[in-house]
């Protein structure tokens, strides 16, 4: 079916939509924050990093945020987000097994890679399918939206994370800096 809606109606939509993705970013910033702690701050800076480019990928590049974009939009920050929590649970359970800060940062990137690198080619697949197949410039639109958002979230939670928690990580191993590092209320040491 086919519906047309005047201009008032679709710039709530997007004012909604814009809303929404504001309230769900700060969301998941205090949650990252609390739970995971140094890391988390981390990947805040990470998801604002991948919000930063997205917007001048938007401004640069002929994208108009409808609403089904800012739906694909807000699906991607998720994305981002899931590859951080990979990581980071990884890293908690390299600490418990008794490794170093540095270690078990390496070891939690590298352990994490092969998920984060799966879901993200599923996603891009399905992007490119909806793009390719999708009979509306709504659809289009979303899976365009998506698909850089994941390659962006891609770039962000492995590159960007990568760099700023190796360049704050706490040196050496004391409780202070396993909780800095650790997440969650749980406890790492044996």
């Amino acid at each position: 079916s086919t519906q047309t809606i005047g201009p008032s109606l679709g710039a709530q939509a997007t004012t909604s939509g814009v809303k929404a993705a504001i309230i769900g970013f700060l969301a998941i910033a205090l949650f990252l924050i609390i739970w995971y702690r140094l890391p988390g701050v981390i990947a805040v800076l990470a998801l604002s990093m991948y919000v930063a480019i997205m917007l001048a990928l938007f401004k640069f590049a002929p994208v108009t945020l409808t609403a089904a974009g800012i739906a694909g939009f807000i699906l991607s920050i998720g994305m981002a987000v899931d590859a951080n929590i990979l990581i980071f649970e990884r890293m908690k359970e390299e600490l418990r097994s008794g490794k170093g800060i540095n270690d078990s940062m390496h070891e939690g990137f590298a352990r994490a890679w092969n998920s984060i690198r799966d879901s993200n080619t599923s996603s891009i697949i399905t992007g490119l399918i909806l793009y390719y197949f999708g009979s509306s410039s709504v659809i289009k639109g979303f899976a365009l939206v998506f698909l850089i958002g994941v390659i962006v979230s891609m770039f962000t939670a492995i590159t960007a994370s990568r760099i700023f928690l190796y360049a704050v990580a706490p040196r050496k191993t004391n409780k202070f800096t396993t909780f800095l590092i650790s997440n969650g209320f749980t406890k790492l040491t044996k």
